[in-house]
Formats: structure tokens, C-alpha cells, sequence
């Protein structure tokens, strides 16, 4: 997203989610004053929003899919992707998955925040899911921190298969911002190997793992509080 509609944003929907959504934030001083790789569990598409109020009025993107819907659908997900900057990703194809991370790569090393949501999709249960390496691969290719966050709520007021009417207004989203993840050995040695070595795929499982831990530690906390 582009700085104008950054601040656009910061100064029109973010205080609307904050008043009507958001019930309660951890850690909102652990946000980088530099750019990082946003990376959150993911239950509902109220996350989008409840994530973008912690980037803006920076500059910053999400990845999106873009292998569902058709129709108006269709044109209206595209149309909300070109307004925010979304770099589109075809998830079933291997070559548009390789062409996203090259573009937020390419972002990230301009100084911008990039949004990621690990699990690769919404949970259909509420529960979080295994984490994939596209965050990890984004750190090992720029050196850029990766900012773990976790929410809880949004589930609840619009989870999957419900449409934008069925959404309740309650202020109950808990959000909960860890610290930044930094692998500095691991992305020096990633340096060194190929990227199709044993090793490499190994550092990238190890970040992954560390990543996800503190998502689920994060959730954790807020559901006990």
C-alpha cells in the first residue's frame, strides 16, 4: 500500500477498528521502528484490517490468493488488491508462488513491511495451523525480522463462509505482538549453501518452527487473560 493510502487509512479505518473491534493490545511497543515481515494466525478476513492497523501509516503489503472465487467476487478481490498494493499469489502454482516471494522480497529490501499469514489460509476451526516457509524464506533471502502476532475474536464475529452481512460489530478482538525474530547465524550460513541443499531446507524448517512457536505462545497468552 502506498504511503497516501497509508495515512488515509491511519486517519479513517484504523480508528473505526479500534473503537468497534479491538478490545485489548500487547506489545505494541515491540513494533520496529524499521521495516519487518508481519506474520499472524489467521481466522477470519477481519485479520487483514486488525493487521493493518499496526502497519499503518507505513508503507506496506499483503500476499493474497488468488486461485478462489469467480464472478463479481473475483472482481471485487482484484479490485480491493490493486487499491492495496496485494501481491497476488496462485497457491496450486508452483511458478506464481516463486514470482510472489521474488516481489516481496524485492518490497521488503526497499524498505517496505510485507503481511504474511503463515497457515497459508483461514482456519476453519479457530485453532491454528502448521506454518508454511514462505515468511521463513522471505528472512533468509533479505535479513529482515520477522514480527510474530497473534489474535483472538475475529473468529467468532466472521468466521469462514460467512459474507460481510453476517458480521457482528462487538468489540472482543485481543491482539498480542511478540518481539522481533532475528536468526542472525542461520542467515549468514544460508549465504554459503544452495538454497536446494538439505541444509538450507533444514534452517528454513528451524525458522519456521521458532515462528510458530511464538504465534501459539502469543495465542496462548491471550486466551489465559
Amino acid at each position: 500500500m502506498n504511503i497516501i493510502a497509508s495515512w488515509i487509512l491511519f486517519f479513517t479505518l484504523n480508528p473505526l477498528i479500534r473503537v468497534f473491534y479491538i478490545k485489548s493490545v500487547k506489545g505494541e511497543e515491540n513494533i520496529p521502528k524499521r521495516n519487518f515481515i508481519f506474520v499472524s494466525n489467521h481466522q477470519s478476513f477481519l485479520d487483514l484490517v486488525v493487521n493493518g492497523c499496526f502497519c499503518v501509516p507505513r508503507k506496506f503489503r499483503f500476499i493474497g490468493q488468488t486461485d478462489q472465487y469467480t464472478g463479481i467476487e473475483r472482481f471485487w478481490r482484484d479490485f480491493v488488491y490493486f487499491i492495496a498494493g496485494t501481491i497476488g499469489m496462485d497457491r496450486t502454482n508452483a511458478e506464481s508462488k516463486k514470482i510472489a516471494m521474488q516481489r516481496a522480497a524485492e518490497y521488503l529490501k526497499k524498505g517496505e513491511i510485507i503481511c504474511i499469514y503463515p497457515e497459508g489460509t483461514r482456519s476453519r476451526t479457530g485453532e491454528t495451523g502448521r506454518g508454511k516457509k514462505g515468511a521463513a524464506s522471505l528472512y533468509l533471502e533479505t535479513g529482515v525480522p520477522i514480527l510474530p502476532m497473534a489474535l483472538v475474536g475475529a473468529f467468532e464475529l466472521l468466521p469462514p463462509g460467512t459474507n460481510l452481512k453476517g458480521m457482528k460489530i462487538r468489540k472482543e478482538i485481543k491482539v498480542n505482538i511478540g518481539t522481533p525474530l532475528y536468526f542472525e547465524e542461520d542467515y549468514k550460513r544460508a549465504l554459503e549453501i544452495p538454497k536446494d541443499s538439505d541444509e538450507y531446507i533444514a534452517i528454513l524448517d528451524k525458522i519456521t518452527d521458532k515462528m510458530m512457536s511464538e504465534i501459539i505462545r502469543l495465542k496462548d497468552e491471550l486466551l489465559k487473560s
